[in-house]
């Protein structure tokens, strides 16, 4: 990709994220989060292969239409109450267009076909912009509206995503397919607080984009993208991987580790809120995920020699992004044990 649409296109992200998330009127919203999508497009397809172009459509046509949707939302609000301001979302009609429109944006069951499919046809470094960054202006849409949602749908999405985001991640093979639905499993943890603790969801949206972003850049320092390849990675970066296992069961959410935090909180919020069925039901729903994350750090810790038919470039290790991945290991995985040491310091 040429150098300078790349800059312009990463520039073209930081603004549109930046406008969304600090603006209080819902055009500049919506304009912000159009920015983000016509600047992550040439990012999908920019191998010029037939599923990275499918995959860009994909994500135009739905992107498109959920901001076409917020938009109407903001629309019929402000022409019952005179209001253009998001924290003003007072209209049932507005309030229910909003969240499916955001759930569209984010991936939410029964709004999640697209986003396997889109990550599976992206470059790994694109898939995490994709899973991370792409996913912050919705939140922090849902963030300044959560007052006004429609709780039973929200809830309701919450739980099918949680339960489908685990049960379609078993049967997976490819390792972006199998976070993508990681993705929306997670995605449902978020939205099922956000009604009662919204800044309990941001916490938990930025350990989850801290623990993916760990396994994407390791993912991709050692050119896994199946299952088979990265039992063949252990060979070649026994450490990368090893941190790799365990930022995987910490995005299982397996105490100690730090991503077991955000989903004690979430459960200790829901029962405070004597939504104790809904609190067990979505807990054990996480351990359909469990399985597919213990799966891939099995695989990810076996021996197998490497295959001689592949080329050496796989086994490339990239040395100057391994101190950003040192960093960002270390925090997903000793957040958690660490904290009660650094609150005690202070």
């Amino acid at each position: 990709m040429n150098p300078h649409a790349k800059l312009i296109s990463t520039a073209s992200l930081l603004l549109g994220t930046t406008i969304t998330i600090s603006s209080n009127h819902w055009v500049m919203a919506w304009a912000g989060l159009e920015i983000n999508t016509l600047a992550i497009i040439p990012l999908i397809s920019k191998s010029h292969h037939p599923r990275a172009v499918e995959a860009s459509i994909k994500y135009f046509l739905v992107q498109a239409s959920a901001s076409a949707i917020i938009l109407f939302s903001s629309t019929i609000n402000a022409w019952q109450t005179g209001q253009w301001d998001i924290t003003q979302l007072t209209h049932p009609t507005s309030s229910m267009l909003l969240t499916a429109a955001v759930a569209m944006k984010l991936g939410l069951v029964p709004f999640h076909f697209w986003f396997p499919e889109v990550l599976q046809g992206s470059p790994m470094t694109t898939a995490l912009l994709l899973s991370t960054l792409m996913k912050f202006p919705p939140i922090t849409i849902l963030y300044l509206t959560s007052h006004s949602l429609n709780p039973n749908l929200l809830t309701l999405m919450a739980i099918t995503s949680a339960a489908l985001g685990g049960w379609m991640g078993l049967n997976q093979t490819q390792v972006r397919k199998i976070l993508a639905f990681s993705s929306i499993s997670h995605l449902g943890w978020m939205s099922i607080i956000i009604l009662y603790d919204p800044k309990l969801t941001l916490m938990t949206f930025y350990l989850y984009t801290l623990m993916t972003a760990t396994v994407f850049l390791t993912l991709n320092t050692t050119k896994s993208l199946k299952l088979s390849t990265t039992m063949t990675s252990w060979t070649k970066a026994p450490t990368l991987n090893a941190t790799l296992m365990l930022t995987l069961l910490s995005l299982a959410g397996l105490p100690p580790l730090t991503g077991f935090l955000p989903k004690w909180l979430i459960i200790q919020e829901l029962t405070k809120q004597e939504m104790t069925a809904t609190a067990t039901t979505i807990a054990m729903l996480s351990l359909l995920g469990l399985f597919f994350y213990l799966r891939l750090a099995y695989h990810s810790t076996i021996t197998l020699p490497p295959n001689p038919t592949n080329h050496m470039k796989q086994w490339h290790i990239n040395k100057a992004t391994s101190p950003t991945i040192a960093m960002l290991a270390s925090l997903s995985i000793l957040l958690l044990p660490l904290s009660p040491m650094i609150m005690t310091s202070i």
